[in-house]
């Protein structure tokens, strides 16, 4: 498989990506190279010691810059949102890829839907919110795509990247695997379990990677932290301690303003991607700064909610197989990690579940609509879920439905921002408890706002200002992107309902 641009090309992709020729450091990573690395880099080498060497004009000569597919799709205002949201599957699908030397791109055997905008690859966590929307859209037999291509990147390379680039293969993201299987035998029966059981028990084990080695001493190593024997929960993390290739600019910056060594910031910095949030104030030592990211010190309660999950699953698979060990063995590790997460995470006092800090062994104290998973998944019991529906109208609801977290740091995953995932999983939270009168307030107040800005528009956002409605939103790394996948599927299925 094709090495990331920053080991082919080494002081060239230095070169570009701290240059800023490209207003997105996403560019270049996305180029494809018109002759070998070595070829580029022997001429690259000859000629930028000339006078009058032009590093954009070697980079126009020698690559090929990304350009989104042609279509000649127009919103049309005028036309209902559902219709406009179908139209846009087709938009945003991608026939199985061809493989291309030097492309970033991880090539996969069958189509899938990307989110749109700057994003034209698949991307782990999103793919589960689109397949949302895909089912009820009655697209069954892409759904069965998008999780063979995530089996297939789990065979190849032993687990599920943050998107099919070879820059994303230091990390993964939120495990959203066993809930596509699930979705998928929803429709075709419970054999699917047991069909994708070898792909389902290899994710699990990249998470839980190296936790026989871990002791009382040595409790922490990759994704995996050891509260007690035989006990554990997981953390991120990223393979690589270096800068981002598609944020390499930023990251260095950020090292240097920093009084902190490199590559731990490096390291945590990726982590935070691996989280999906990137960024929150989750993740941050101060509650303000990023360069006090310290992601992979923290036990994240989504994370561990989404592996209970996982280790349900197959249990249900193992017995559906008729391996009674192997159904024990994971109803066992499902009731380990439900025990740790409501021992160490549930906030007694003030009646939500928290991150915890698992080096200075507290909490973390920053409210965030992540306190859901564990009613999304029925892990909270009832008086853990009525204080939770509780604490989370009270702090985190807003007029277009539930912002991220209470603080305002000017991160994408902050306020005055709401997501399209969150608000499904605190709706299904609250209903799997029976608070259905706040959920089908968050319902509604998110399917007006993504009306009103599709009204206004003509498009579907990333993310939404759910806070000031006049806005579309705001914050973070790049601008606001339109499409897009996991706001086109979870919108559907709610107007499905």
């Amino acid at each position: 498989m094709t090495q990331p641009h920053d080991q082919l090309f080494g002081p060239l992709f230095e070169a570009v990506q701290m240059s800023g020729i490209f207003p997105d450091s996403k560019t270049f990573v996305d180029c494809i190279p018109k002759r070998s690395p070595d070829e580029i880099l022997e001429a690259y080498q000859k000629e930028k010691s000339k006078a009058g060497f032009d590093l954009q004009n070697f980079v126009n000569q020698h690559f090929e810059k990304p350009t989104p597919p042609t279509t000649n799709f127009k919103a049309d205002t005028s036309r209902p949102i559902e219709d406009h949201i179908n139209l846009l599957w087709d938009v945003l699908k991608r026939d199985a890829d061809k493989a291309v030397p030097g492309s970033s791109l991880i090539p996969l055997p069958h189509p899938y839907i990307v989110p749109g905008g700057r994003f034209g690859e698949i991307y782990y966590w999103d793919s589960y919110f689109t397949m949302l929307g895909l089912q009820a859209a009655g697209r069954v037999e892409m759904i069965r795509h998008m999780v063979d291509n995530f089996s297939f990147l789990i065979k190849t390379i032993g687990f599920i990247p943050n998107g099919n680039r070879t820059y994303f293969l230091g990390r993964s993201q939120p495990p959203f695997y066993s809930l596509m299987v699930s979705l998928l035998a929803e429709e075709l029966g419970d054999e699917i379990l047991i069909k994708y059981l070898p792909y389902l028990e290899r994710e699990y084990n990249f998470w839980m990677d190296g936790h026989e080695d871990l002791t009382a001493a040595n409790p922490a190593t990759l994704r995996v932290v050891r509260i007690e024997d035989g006990v554990f929960l997981n953390r991120y993390w990223d393979s690589r301690p270096v800068p981002r290739e598609e944020s390499w600019r930023e990251d260095v910056e950020l090292a240097l303003e920093s009084r902190r060594e490199a590559t731990q910031l490096y390291r945590d910095v990726r982590a935070g991607c691996e989280s999906g949030w990137d960024f929150t104030t989750r993740w941050f030592r101060d509650g303000r700064s990023l360069d006090t990211i310290r992601t992979t010190e923290i036990l994240p309660v989504d994370l561990n909610a989404l592996l209970y999950h996982h280790e349900q699953i197959l249990a249900r698979a193992h017995q559906l197989a008729g391996n009674n060990s192997e159904q024990r063995f994971f109803e066992k590790r499902a009731a380990n990690r439900l025990d740790a997460l409501i021992d160490l995470c549930w906030d007694a006092r003030g009646g939500w579940f928290q991150d915890v800090d698992f080096i200075n062994q507290q909490q973390t104290g920053i409210p965030s609509v992540a306190t859901m998973f564990p009613l999304f998944f029925k892990m909270a019991s009832g008086e853990q879920a009525y204080r939770t529906a509780n604490f989370v109208e009270q702090n985190l609801f807003r007029p277009g439905g539930v912002v991220t977290t209470s603080n305002h740091s000017g991160q994408q995953w902050d306020a005055p921002n709401g997501w399209a995932p969150l608000q499904w999983v605190t709706i299904a939270g609250l209903r799997n408890y029976g608070f259905d009168l706040p959920a089908e307030m968050i319902r509604s107040r998110w399917i007006d706002l993504n009306q009103k800005v599709y009204r206004n528009t003509g498009k579907m956002m990333e993310k939404y200002n759910v806070e000031d409605l006049s806005l579309s939103a705001g914050g973070g790394e790049y601008p606001v992107q339109d499409g897009f996948g996991w706001s086109n599927g979870v919108l559907l299925r709610l107007l499905s309902e």
